[in-house]
């Protein structure tokens, strides 16, 4: 096996037993996120009815950005979605990190949606 693949499966990995704890459950919904080379990707679940309640990303048209696949854009997205989570009325979330590190790209996004008042 190639060292890349290596990588992904060794993510997969971890995200499955991250969703083994982390359930969107109606009083708690789950917040996903998922980051590819180039653009970063945050959603709001309702895991028990199985819909996205709001969603950003670094493709936005709302979000002017320069450059996509650092950690600036990833803050905008995170704020971003704090504004609309608060739309929808969501304030508390289970966070899923979706098997990446809680460091860089990831920990901005979460930490803008957090000054935007989530809860997690």
């Amino acid at each position: 096996m190639d060292k890349a693949k290596h990588k992904v499966t060794r993510r997969t990995r971890r995200h499955i037993g991250i969703r083994k704890r982390v359930m969107g459950a109606p009083g708690k919904l789950r917040l996903s996120v998922y980051k590819s080379l180039n653009h970063m990707y945050a959603q709001i679940i309702d895991d028990l009815a199985g819909k996205t309640i709001c969603a950003a990303s670094t493709q936005d048209d709302e979000l002017k950005l320069a450059k996509t696949g650092n950690s600036e854009a990833a803050a905008a997205v995170g704020a971003l979605l704090g504004k609309r989570a608060k739309a929808a009325k969501v304030e508390a979330v289970a966070f899923d990190r979706g098997g990446f590190k809680y460091h860089g790209r990831v920990k901005a996004l979460a930490d803008a949606a957090r000054k935007e008042g989530l809860k997690f």
